[in-house]
């Protein structure tokens, strides 16, 4: 994994606000399949409401959000009141 440093800690209610870029930002397959993993391990978390870290980027760089995974569809993190986050942009989620 790439080193991830200082990533600005931002609320979900922002995220609407955000700009995702439409590239993947995992290159090997290895680091995609471990994301879809913990993605789906959040989700099934999200019903007990223990909140996960989210490691993203958007357009203007790295963010991370602390919140509670409502679903995972094939193409977004679906979190508390609607907000999502593409998967290709996430780095990495903390458990």
């Amino acid at each position: 994994m790439n080193k991830i440093h200082n990533p600005l800690l931002v609320d979900k209610e922002i995220i609407g606000n955000l700009h995702f870029p439409s590239d993947e930002i995992l290159s090997s397959t290895d680091q995609k399949q471990k994301r879809q993993y913990e993605l789906e391990r959040a989700a099934s978390l999200g019903t007990d409401k223990v909140k996960i870290k989210i490691l993203f980027e958007d357009a203007d760089g790295l963010k991370q959000v602390e919140t509670t995974v409502w679903a995972v569809t094939k193409d977004s993190v679906v979190l508390k009141h609607g907000a999502t986050i593409p998967i290709h942009r996430i780095h990495e989620i903390k458990i």
